[in-house]
């Protein structure tokens, strides 16, 4: 920001990229935002600004990362289908572009059932391939879903989704994450990983279908604090596997060593994911870690 390159720009100049993310507050104190954006300004190209996730209320996406902006920090507004028809969707994507906000990923959401609002009916008027479709024809179409009036003025929105590589059915993701490049994503954050070796071979099928000549491909990870953390993933996390030696690991060591070894542990799955063909950047999930990122990208050597 500030004459500064935007994520967009590095990924298309062919730069290896870096995004964190950031969690709102369950409250409205703008400063907690602000001093969680101090923590990552200058050391992520852009942050990812989460969408009451886990189904848990919180501040707004939008609200969080016009905040961001002013602390000089690049968002990635998150947006999920569960919380809004297609209506208010197509109306945030709008709002949100005329705020400055220019970096979108598109989301299923966590089920509600996860939340502090289990009674709460999920939405899911569209899908996020759908939605992904949607701000596509909004940004270079110029037209809002299901009409053919063109818009009085069109958002740039750099349009980006999820992926999962190791949810069940495995064998159909990466047909669904053709669905969405082919919807129009043109950058794409994967979960965490931890299984190096499965997301190679996942990769090697990305790339024969050429799908990283199509999309910006940022390999998910995310810093373990604990082996309770890690059974947890496990657990209840779909599509996330934590390997058996890597909680072994953590295991091993002294509680108060554990996040020290999660952060190691966490370089060394970035150092060997950096050399995956198709790769263009790495997504670090620390929420409520935010703290710890600095030193995450300075000894994995991630150049931002």
């Amino acid at each position: 920001m500030n004459g500064m390159l935007t994520l967009r720009d590095k990924l298309e100049a062919g730069m290896f990229a870096v995004t964190g993310e950031l969690g709102p507050p369950r409250g409205c104190d703008g400063d907690v935002v602000r001093k969680k954006a101090g923590m990552l300004r200058g050391v992520v190209d852009a942050v990812n600004i989460t969408d009451n996730q886990t189904a848990i209320v919180r501040m707004s996406s939008i609200a969080a990362s016009v905040i961001c902006m002013q602390e000089g920090v690049e968002p990635v507004m998150q947006m999920t289908v569960r919380d809004r028809n297609r209506i208010a969707l197509q109306s945030d994507l709008l709002g949100g572009a005329a705020l400055g906000i220019r970096n979108v990923l598109c989301l299923s959401g966590d089920h509600q059932s996860f939340g502090d609002q289990p009674g709460a009916r999920g939405v899911n008027d569209i899908d996020s391939i759908q939605l992904v479709y949607t701000a596509n024809r909004m940004c270079n179409g110029k037209k809002i879903l299901h009409s053919e009036e063109q818009l009085v003025s069109a958002p740039d929105l750099f349009i980006g989704a999820a992926c999962n590589p190791f949810a069940e059915p495995k064998e159909f993701r990466p047909m669904r994450l053709k669905k969405k490049i082919d919807a129009g994503a043109r950058f794409i954050q994967t979960q965490c990983i931890y299984d190096v070796h499965a997301f190679r071979e996942f990769m090697k099928k990305i790339v024969d279908m050429g799908l990283h000549k199509k999309s910006y491909i940022l390999a998910g990870v995310m810093p373990l604090k604990s082996a309770g953390m890690a059974d947890y993933l496990n657990a209840k996390v779909p599509g996330v596997v934590v390997p058996q030696p890597i909680i072994e690991r953590i295991k091993g060591v002294p509680k108060d060593r554990a996040a020290a070894e999660g952060i190691e542990i966490c370089c060394e799955i970035i150092d060997e994911l950096k050399n995956i063909d198709g790769v263009n950047g790495i997504h670090i999930m620390a929420i409520e870690w935010e703290h710890r990122v600095r030193e995450i990208v300075e000894r994995a050597k991630l150049k931002v």
